[in-house]
C-alpha cells in the first residue's frame, strides 16, 4: 500500500479493505452465533465493561448528503481534499468504489477513470456535527457515550445488555438507530474500547464478550486498524509485521525502543492489560445548526421543507435530554439585505418536532422577505424540564374535568400567525383607576393577580386604549342613538398623589342593539360623557 493511501485512510478506512477484500455484513445470524460461542468461558472471567464501537466509513459523504434520494438518482460521488498543489480523493461512495475510485488517488486520475464523478470539497465541521447528532441519538442505549473522532463512536453497554436481549439485540438496535439517522455503520463489541474500534474498522463481524478470548479475536486484524503513524507502519512492514498478533509477539522492550512507547501503550490498552479511560460526550445546553444553501429560496413552502430536517434533529436533541423549549430562533440570511429574524415563542415547553414544524410554518408564512434566502441558522432557547402530562379521563367541565390540553396549542398557533404581542393574558392589580388596574402578562401567569378593590361592581375586560368622547342630548349620552343607563353610579375619585387624579361616575349602559357598555361622566366641568369599555 502506498504511503498516501495510509495517510488518508482515516477518512476512508471503510472504503479500503485492510483485510484483503473481506465482505462487510451487518451481523448475520450464523456469524453472530459463532462469535458468541467462541467467547463463552467461565462466569468468573466476565468483563467489567463491554464497549460497542460504531465506525462510519462513509461519514464524509453522508455529512454532505443530509436528505436521502432514490438509488436511481445517485451518481458516483467522491470527497476531495487539497494537499499542496494537488487534489486527492479522501472518501467516496460505494458506487464510485465499484467503478474503480480508490482513496489517495489524485482527482485527475479519478476523473480519468470515472468521467461522470461528482466531487465535493471535504467539510470537517459538518462531519463533526453529524457525529455529535448521532451521539445524541444513541444516548438512549447508555449514558456512557464517547466520541472517537474523526469517524467513530464508543458506547459502554455492559449494564444495558439485558434491556435489549443481549449483545446481539443491542447491536442490531444500535445499527437500526444509525441507519435511521442516515448513516451506514460498521460495528463491533469487545471488552476494551480500542479493540472494539479496531474490529469495527476491519469491517468484520466482531462480537467478543469475554476478556480471555479477546487476543485470539484481534490477532488477525491488520495494524492499519490502529491508525499508527505512517513511518511506524512502514518499518513494521519491512520486518514482516502486518497484523496485531504479529506485533504482540514481538519482545516488549525491543518494540518500545524501536517503535515507541506510545505504540506499546496502545497495544496494552488494546488487549485490556492497561486501562483505557474515555471522555464522556456531553450534550450541548442549546441546539444550534447552521445550513448554507446551494441555491436561493424565496417561497415559504420551500423554506419550510428545507428547515424540516433540522427541526427533526431538534426534536431528537430534546427527546434525548427529556426537555423542552419555549423559544426558537430562525435567522434567514440574504445576499445583500440584512438577515431576517423569525422568532417563535411557546406558551408551554414543547419538544415535538411535528408541533414545532407546524408553528414555524405559520410564523414563516407571516414574514415578508426582502430578498431570497441563501442560508439560515436554527437556534433554540434554553432547555427547560418538561414533565409529561396524561390526559384527563373526563372532558373539561365534566365531573370536575380540568382545562383542555389544547389551550396552550391554540395560544401558540395564534401567536405564530398574529405575532407574539397580539395574544396575552390579563392580570388584575389592586387599583381603582381602570387604566392601572391590570397589565398584560404571559397567559400562564394570568391567574396570579391581586384581588380587585371593587367587589360590589362589575367591570369589563375589554377596555378602549383611551376613553372615547360620547355625544349627548339634554345631558344624556348617545352612541348610534340614545343610551339606556341600567347600572351605577360607581364613583372613582382617586390618584391625587401622583398627578393622575380622576373624578368620575361610572355607569353600565345599553345601546339600541343591546350592547352592554361601560361609560362614565366627569364630575368636574364640562361634565362630558366618555365610553371606557365594552362587556363581552
Amino acid at each position: 500500500m502506498s504511503s498516501r493511501a495510509i495517510r488518508t485512510g482515516h477518512a476512508r478506512s471503510g472504503n479500503i479493505r485492510p483485510d484483503d477484500g473481506a465482505t462487510v455484513r451487518p451481523f448475520p445470524a450464523a456469524a453472530r452465533k459463532s462469535s458468541l460461542d467462541a467467547g463463552v468461558v467461565a462466569p468468573n472471567a466476565e468483563s467489567r465493561e463491554l464497549w460497542v464501537a460504531v465506525h462510519l466509513p462513509w461519514l464524509a459523504i453522508e455529512a454532505l448528503t443530509p436528505i436521502p434520494v432514490a438509488p436511481a438518482r445517485i451518481a458516483p460521488r467522491a470527497i476531495i481534499e487539497l494537499e499542496g498543489q494537488t487534489q486527492f480523493v479522501v472518501a467516496f461512495c460505494e458506487i464510485a468504489e465499484r467503478m474503480g475510485v480508490r482513496g489517495g488517488m489524485s482527482l485527475a486520475a479519478a476523473l480519468a477513470r470515472v468521467p461522470q464523478l461528482e466531487t465535493l470539497p471535504r467539510d470537517v465541521s459538518r462531519e463533526q456535527q453529524l457525529l455529535e447528532r448521532l451521539a445524541i441519538r444513541v444516548y438512549r442505549f447508555t449514558p456512557r457515550v464517547s466520541l472517537a473522532p474523526p469517524d467513530g463512536l464508543l458506547l459502554e453497554v455492559k449494564g444495558s445488555l439485558h434491556l435489549f436481549g443481549g449483545a446481539e439485540g443491542l447491536c442490531r438496535a444500535v445499527e437500526a438507530e444509525c441507519r435511521a439517522a442516515g448513516v451506514k455503520p460498521l460495528m463491533a463489541l469487545a471488552p476494551a474500547p480500542l479493540a472494539a474500534l479496531a474490529g469495527a474498522r476491519a469491517g468484520k463481524t466482531f462480537i467478543v464478550t469475554q476478556p480471555a478470548h479477546l487476543v485470539g479475536q484481534i490477532a488477525p486484524l491488520s495494524l492499519l486498524t490502529l491508525r499508527w503513524p505512517v513511518d511506524v507502519l512502514e518499518r513494521l512492514k519491512q520486518i514482516g509485521v502486518r497484523t496485531i498478533g504479529e506485533a504482540l509477539r514481538l519482545p516488549r522492550a525491543g518494540f518500545a525502543r524501536r517503535f515507541g512507547k506510545a505504540q506499546l501503550a496502545m497495544l496494552d490498552r488494546l488487549t485490556g492489560r492497561a486501562t483505557d479511560p474515555r471522555s464522556r460526550f456531553e450534550v450541548r445546553e442549546r441546539f444550534q445548526r447552521r445550513h448554507e444553501l446551494l441555491y436561493e429560496l424565496e417561497h415559504h413552502e420551500a423554506l419550510l421543507r428545507t428547515l424540516e430536517p433540522l427541526v427533526q434533529e431538534l426534536g431528537a436533541f430534546l427527546k434525548a435530554r427529556q426537555c423542552g423549549i419555549t423559544r426558537l430562533d430562525c435567522l434567514l440570511r440574504h445576499r445583500h439585505a440584512p438577515p431576517t429574524r423569525c422568532v417563535l415563542r411557546l406558551a408551554t415547553p414543547a419538544a415535538s418536532a411535528a408541533h414545532l414544524t407546524k408553528l414555524l410554518g405559520e410564523r414563516l408564512a407571516a414574514l415578508s422577505l426582502p430578498e431570497p434566502v441563501r442560508g439560515f441558522t436554527l437556534r433554540s432557547g434554553a432547555v427547560v424540564s418538561r414533565a409529561p402530562v396524561a390526559d384527563s379521563l373526563w372532558q373539561p367541565g365534566e365531573h370536575g374535568g380540568g382545562a383542555s390540553a389544547e389551550a396552550p396549542e391554540l395560544i401558540e398557533h395564534l401567536r405564530a400567525r398574529l405575532g407574539h404581542e397580539a395574544v396575552y393574558g390579563l392580570q388584575t392589580l389592586a387599583g381603582h383607576r381602570p387604566e392601572t388596574a391590570w397589565r398584560a402578562v404571559e397567559p400562564g401567569a394570568a391567574a396570579t393577580g391581586e384581588s380587585p378593590p371593587w367587589p360590589a361592581f362589575r367591570r369589563p375586560a375589554w377596555l378602549l386604549p383611551a376613553p372615547q368622547v360620547l355625544s349627548e342630548r339634554a345631558g344624556l349620552p348617545r352612541r348610534r342613538g340614545p343610551l339606556r343607563l341600567i347600572g351605577g353610579p360607581e364613583r372613582v375619585e382617586t390618584a391625587w398623589w401622583d398627578g393622575g387624579d380622576i373624578a368620575r361616575d361610572y355607569f353600565v349602559a345599553l345601546d339600541i342593539h343591546d350592547v352592554r357598555l361601560w361609560i362614565f361622566r366627569e364630575r368636574l366641568p364640562p361634565h362630558r360623557w366618555f365610553l371606557q369599555g365594552v362587556f363581552g
